[in-house]
């Protein structure tokens, strides 16, 4: 039908191998060496500027982040078998599960490999109180073997009965997410090229989402192209399941589901992507099922988001600082305010980062910051009428450079 127009532009974002085959990255393992050196510098440096003699990271994408230990993260995100202990003069230990302590062979971030004491309640049941104990002992004794004098611990992520009985063996906690998000803020360049290749994993998924946005398939058929890509593709989970059509992506936030997608819905998406290397590819896309032209009411809501996008894109300059950013944002007219995105942009690692910035209407208190080279945005933009049928999500991923910002991503915008 003269309507329909499916933009070659798009499908170029394929493998050029052939769709049915994954993407093959092209990056030396030097490039991922020097990666991990400079992270473990980033959270080594934190550690000491803190007075800390370590820090406990119980929380994966953390101890991902520090060492490139990585088990079965998703699964450790909700039970902490996991941890590892980084100390200011840069020893690493990792604490595996037993059995699993092969698992870091050969990872030079690790200067150490022990058995972890997995006391959560899963496991230890009535022993809980027993076992916290006895993996409170075993943290002091690893401490005590750097660390004669007071012991300063810094913590990202652990459980009350852990606290208490580091606390009774006189260990002065300290928060610890403060520091690994203040570590993970400035990415190396090889950080950034490992980022690179995430985002064209990403933007693979996204070119297969395009092709398949055709009425008749559910939102979750749609939905799992992405899922496909990342993981023959050597990524590894997705965080949110941020997937919807026609009525369903207003609201938004809804999560993809067994409704059928019809002719002209608009579809909108964010990929929350964790892919190869463990880095995130954070980007959203709206477009119409069947790649039908556009209603008037479709394209005003998409001019109102990709404009939203370019002028904040437009602002980030090195030096400037998030409140000037918040304050010259752009003006979000009065029939979006009430669905608004919940932030203008933030950071991106290897998950959804600090900072949040916001917007004026959400930023009664201010986080006191400023845009530096080396750090990675997304910016987004959500654009739809409190009780209208349909809204606009876009997100794009920005580097900032020394003289503005670069976008990482470049799957293109509809044309409207």
């Amino acid at each position: 039908m003269a309507d329909v127009f499916k933009d070659p532009r798009k499908l170029e974002y394929l493998n050029a191998e052939g769709a049915d085959r994954p993407l093959r990255s092209p990056i030396p393992h030097s490039t991922l060496v020097a990666a991990r050196a400079y992270r473990k510098r980033r959270v080594v440096e934190q550690v000491a500027a803190r007075g800390c003699t370590a820090i406990l990271l119980f929380d994966p994408v953390n101890i991902r982040y520090a060492l490139d230990a990585r088990n079965m993260q998703v699964w450790a995100a909700h039970n902490p078998f996991h941890y590892a202990l980084l100390f200011a003069d840069g020893h690493g230990i990792d604490f595996e599960y037993r059995g699993a302590e092969h698992l870091v062979d050969g990872l030079e971030t690790v200067d150490e490999v022990r058995p972890a004491f997995a006391w959560f309640y899963q496991y230890s049941a009535e022993n809980l109180h027993e076992w916290v104990e006895t993996w409170a002992d075993d943290i002091v004794s690893a401490l005590r073997e750097r660390e004669a004098g007071p012991l300063r611990l810094a913590v990202d992520k652990l459980e009350p009965p852990g606290v208490d009985a580091l606390r009774r063996r006189g260990v002065t906690l300290v928060e610890g997410q403060e520091l690994t998000e203040h570590a993970r803020l400035i990415k190396s360049a090889e950080e950034v090229e490992l980022m690179r290749w995430t985002i064209r994993v990403c933007e693979a998924g996204m070119a297969r989402i395009y092709e398949a946005s055709v009425s008749g398939k559910t939102e979750q058929e749609i939905w799992a192209e992405l899922h496909h890509e990342n993981a023959r593709s050597g990524g590894e989970w997705l965080e949110t399941r941020l997937l919807t059509v026609g009525r369903r992506t207003n609201p938004w936030f809804k999560e993809c589901s067994d409704q059928v997608a019809a002719r002209g819905d608009l579809l909108a998406f964010d990929t929350d992507m964790i892919g190869p290397y463990g880095y995130c590819a954070d980007l959203s896309r709206s477009w119409t099922i069947d790649h039908v032209a556009m209603t008037p009411e479709q394209r005003t809501l998409y001019a109102a988001a990709l404009e939203q996008v370019e002028h904040n894109l437009a602002l980030i300059r090195p030096g400037m600082d998030w409140r000037e950013y918040t304050e010259r944002s752009w003006p979000i007219p009065e029939r979006y305010l009430a669905n608004r995105y919940s932030c203008l942009l933030h950071g991106v690692g290897m998950c959804d980062e600090y900072p949040g910035v916001y917007a004026p209407q959400d930023a009664a208190d201010f986080q006191a910051g400023r845009f530096e080279p080396g750090m990675v945005l997304a910016v987004e933009s959500l654009i739809g009428e409190q009780g209208g049928r349909e809204a606009v999500k876009l997100e794009t991923q920005v580097l900032v450079t020394g003289s503005g910002a670069e976008r990482l991503d470049s799957f293109p915008w509809e044309d409207v």
